[in-house]
């Protein structure tokens, strides 16, 4: 039996590329986006990092499964049912929608594709110092040595998570740029392995992610040491 499968391309679309949940209210809302000629049905769900279903969270989406026709969007509320996090810094989870492709008579020869978008949500308890975009101001930056690499090391002093979009350490004459540089969580830090152990930098040049998917400037800051 042949089977017809083409490229999997995600065909419903987020309102946008994370969710803060205000701590100060109930519920926030994302809108689901459907522009293909398709229909979907689509289940939506709230985990951790670990991305298992095993670990319950404080969170309710709602509703969980619904159909989304061709052209149409849906709202999906997600519910704070109980949140006890801390409230001197925000919580990482993760909204996740899953698509499933309605079948049709001329598909019994086509394998279907459920296809999966999964977005940070970070929780934002009320009376948080500062802003997100202040965060990145107050990073501090060290070169490290850490089993006996040289490392970047961040330090974030802040109650939010900061997302990087670039991150490039840098001297007068030249720039390296840090591969896909992860987010750092507040009050910890993070290490990015540096290439070339006996070069050493004097500044480092970045851009974060606010809360809308944005991008901020690039800014160029010392980095301190030289371990």
């Amino acid at each position: 039996m042949a089977i017809a499968c083409g490229p999997a391309q995600a065909g419903i679309v987020l309102n946008n590329t994370r969710v803060v949940f205000d701590g100060s209210k109930q519920e926030v809302s994302v809108t689901v986006s459907n522009p293909t000629a398709q229909h979907y049905a689509v289940q939506a769900w709230i985990n951790t990092e670990a991305d298992d279903d095993t670990q319950a969270t404080p969170f309710m989406a709602t509703p969980p499964l619904f159909r989304l026709d061709s052209r149409q969007e849906q709202s999906v509320r997600i519910l704070d049912v109980g949140a006890r996090l801390p409230g001197d810094r925000e919580s990482l989870f993760y909204f996740n929608v899953q698509e499933i492709p309605a079948s049709r008579d001329s598909d019994d020869n086509v394998l279907k594709v459920a296809l999966r978008t999964r977005i940070k949500m970070f929780y934002r308890p009320p009376g948080l110092p500062g802003t997100v975009l202040q965060a990145g101001e107050q990073l501090q930056w060290s070169l490290q040595r850490e089993n006996g690499r040289r490392t970047l090391q961040v330090d974030n002093p802040t109650p939010y998570h900061v997302s990087f979009i670039g991150i490039k350490v840098a001297d007068a004459k030249r720039e390296h740029e840090i591969a896909a540089p992860l987010m750092v969580a507040p009050r910890s830090v993070r290490h990015y392995p540096l290439n070339e152990p006996s070069w050493l930098p004097d500044s480092v040049v970045f851009s974060t992610i606010n809360d809308h998917g944005g991008y901020s400037e690039p800014v160029r800051v010392p980095v301190a040491g030289g371990a």
